[in-house]
């Protein structure tokens, strides 16, 4: 049997669920998720592998209006990922109404001439009445492909899409071997998944000024030993992290060593430390060299 491959972009605004659909149809966490906005802040590839196809995802952090140096390195990320995929997913949460932006991530895929896929998400949450509805909303905006309602959370229709996208696909390569699922190393996705645990226990100021770097990873022969730095932008945010007693960073630390411990299969020790660096998210330097790297647009 012939093997199709293709590489699929997911873009929306923050927070429509675009990193649970990428788990979902993947099969294993690949991307954190959270109820706050802006979560993803890297184009996270993951890998569906079967015996006739092979899918490589490109989760982009979501199309926004950008406030700071960072923001606008996450749009010029969504951009540069647009111009080389296969197919587009344009994912929306069918709980929001229509508003300015989604009509700015229309306005980006105007630009793009690959088969873009409506995927109403959330459905579990609304009557059908109020799905035809949503669609009937939508339809005439764009020349979608086609428009599959899902619910990434409760896995409803998400085996007709992944049936839509391999009709989609045109490449005959496999780019990776069966047993990957991403493309990103350990420390990332351990970085992530600690920043996970950052945005659930902490308040709706904190998430944006916080990024994760593991320092290192010393494996012996039972366990693993993960030092990593929190960094925030003010003293203020290291004393929330930190927390009374150290009762905040004793909580993140231990929801995270669970969780690390399921990726890797092996117990974990887990040590975090809080480091406040002045307006990080506006040095072109510090962002370089934890990986949000500049692309160069105008050639």
């Amino acid at each position: 049997m012939c093997m199709k491959s293709g590489f699929i972009a997911i873009v929306g605004r923050p927070n429509v669920g675009k990193s649970s659909l990428l788990n979902a149809i993947i099969g294993k966490k690949v991307a954190i998720t959270s109820d706050k906005p802006q979560t993803t802040r890297n184009i996270i590839q993951g890998i569906r592998t079967d015996d006739d196809s092979q899918m490589v995802f490109v989760d982009t952090p979501g199309i926004h209006k950008p406030k700071n140096k960072l923001g606008k390195i996450l749009n010029k990320q969504v951009y540069y990922s647009l111009n080389d995929v296969d197919v587009i997913l344009f994912l929306i949460d069918i709980t929001e109404t229509l508003g300015k932006g989604d009509k700015f991530v229309i306005d980006v895929l105007n630009n793009v001439s690959v088969p873009v896929i409506l995927v109403i998400n959330k459905i579990d949450k609304l009557p059908k009445e109020d799905i035809l509805k949503k669609i009937d909303e939508y339809k005439d905006l764009y020349n979608f492909d086609e428009i599959i309602p899902v619910s990434a959370k409760k896995m409803d229709n998400v085996d007709r899409l992944i049936k839509v996208l391999k009709s989609k696909l045109t490449d005959n390569i496999k780019y990776y071997d069966d047993d990957i699922y991403t493309d990103k190393p350990i420390n990332f996705i351990v970085s992530e998944l600690i920043r996970e645990k950052i945005l659930e226990l902490t308040f709706e100021e904190v998430p944006h000024s916080v990024s994760v770097i593991t320092d290192s990873m010393e494996y012996s022969k039972d366990n693993v030993n993960v030092k990593a730095t929190i960094v925030v932008d003010r003293e203020n945010l290291k004393k929330i992290l930190v927390g009374k007693n150290g009762t905040m960073i004793k909580e993140i630390g231990i929801k995270s060593r669970v969780e690390i411990e399921n990726l890797i299969g092996r117990q974990v020790y887990l040590e975090l430390f809080v480091k406040v660096i002045p307006k990080w998210r506006d040095r072109e330097k510090f962002l370089n060299e934890i990986g949000y790297k500049e692309y160069n647009f105008d050639k």
